[in-house]
């Protein structure tokens, strides 16, 4: 199946799904978007020798998520997951009231201190991680799963 066609049966679905729970749940015109339909994440820190996450995420599909990555800059560091990435729709992240609509991401990286706010809904059920990169460590590493 060509990844046009795929891409347009997705937003088919979530069409659908938007427009037939909007009478049940009551997301208003938003749909899917609208702010019932939306939770926030623990942060993700980015310190040198600290645990990323205090857990795992469990995300249901179909749900807009908001989480923060602090990075305290005790060392230059970046996060990746491509695959969770690449199973999210990323709405927009956000660095000092600057506002980014990527097509995608791979990664992100802290050379100094600051902080970022991703905004994003979860679309392909499956397990991924976000870890940093070349580390080994279970603390290193967050485990997510979408419903």
């Amino acid at each position: 199946m060509s990844t046009i066609l795929k891409t347009t049966i997705l937003m088919a679905a979530l069409t659908f799904a938007g427009s037939a729970s909007a009478d049940d749940d009551d997301f208003g015109a938003a749909g899917v978007l609208s702010g019932k339909n939306k939770a926030d994440l623990p942060p993700i820190t980015l310190s040198a020798g600290e645990p990323i996450s205090s857990g795992p995420w469990a995300l249901k599909s179909g749900t807009y998520y908001e989480f923060e990555i602090i990075g305290d800059g005790s060392q230059e560091l970046a996060l990746v997951g491509p695959e969770f990435f690449r199973a999210i729709w990323i709405d927009e992240i956000v660095v000092e009231g600057l506002e980014i609509r990527p097509l995608g991401l791979d990664s992100v990286e802290f050379d100094e201190a600051g902080e970022m706010e991703i905004g994003f809904l979860a679309i392909k059920p499956g397990r991924y991680y976000m870890k940093i990169p070349g580390s080994t460590g279970e603390t290193q590493r967050i485990e997510i799963t979408i419903e």
